[in-house]
């Protein structure tokens, strides 16, 4: 029998946790839940600088799944930040982006399926040389809200899909009705990875492989908006998350 495919989750920190007020894990459980749904096992690794870990870690699963979160730091993709831009910038975590830019290393050194989403997204672009917008709303004053906390688990715009893309493979569409709980996006593309949705705005929606670096690693798709907060009620976004499971699968 086929043992299920271990995805490694990367949470984000609780400065103050329910346990004795010690830093904690933070992490919706709905990603876990969603990996689950598709016949995947969760694994969640907290944040830690020993690259020894992330070695081993990216070594023993089959798959990541980089989730949202704080702010990235913009002094590691902008050489120069503005005052009025960092004053946007919202709680940072240094030691998640060490972290997550390990793992992001040895996703593409050890060869593993990787889904990023969100924060994920943003990260892979900047690991990769890309880098971001620090605040859409202050950079792109004629985008659509992008940040609707209030209607984190309902789809609130549109998003065009590039035709021979993952997700409209996966989905069967040319384009879907998604969340958006963000105020940072995509800025410069890195020259490994091609956009292949887009928000009403031009916002980046998704981002894949650029069709020159196939076959880097088994599997990449990063999404700007969260299918773990609507694959229960809206099935295609299930499928998401069961294109990683089966990508994990096809690399045994």
């Amino acid at each position: 029998m086929r043992k299920a495919p271990l995805i490694l989750i990367s949470p984000g920190t609780e400065r103050r946790g329910a346990e004795f007020a010690d830093a904690s894990m933070s992490l919706s459980n709905r990603y876990g839940l969603a990996v689950m749904a598709v016949g995947g096992i969760p694994w969640v690794l907290p944040c830690s600088g020993d690259e020894s870990v992330v070695v081993e870690a990216v070594s023993r699963c089959d798959g990541v799944l980089l989730t949202g979160g704080d702010d990235i730091q913009p002094e590691i993709y902008l050489d120069v930040v503005p005052q009025a831009l960092r004053r946007t910038v919202k709680v940072v975590d240094k030691a998640r982006d060490v972290h997550e830019l390990l793992v992001i290393r040895e996703v593409f050194r050890q060869r593993k399926p990787l889904l990023a989403i969100c924060r994920g997204q943003q990260l892979l672009n900047v690991a990769l040389g890309g880098t971001l917008l620090v605040d859409i709303a202050r950079q792109r004053p004629d985008a659509i809200k992008h940040n609707c906390m209030d209607r984190k688990d309902q789809p609130v715009h549109k998003a065009a899909l590039t035709p021979d893309s993952l997700l409209a493979k996966m989905t069967g569409k040319h384009e879907l009705a998604v969340n958006s709980t963000h105020h940072q996006a995509v800025d410069r593309v890195a020259a490994a990875l091609r956009v292949t949705a887009t928000g009403p705005d031009g916002i980046v929606e998704s981002l894949e492989l650029a069709r020159s670096e196939n076959g880097i690693v088994p599997y990449l798709l990063g999404v700007q908006f969260h299918p773990e907060r609507l694959y229960d009620r809206h099935p295609e976004f299930l499928e998401v998350f069961r294109s990683l499971t089966r990508a994990c699968k096809n690399k045994r």
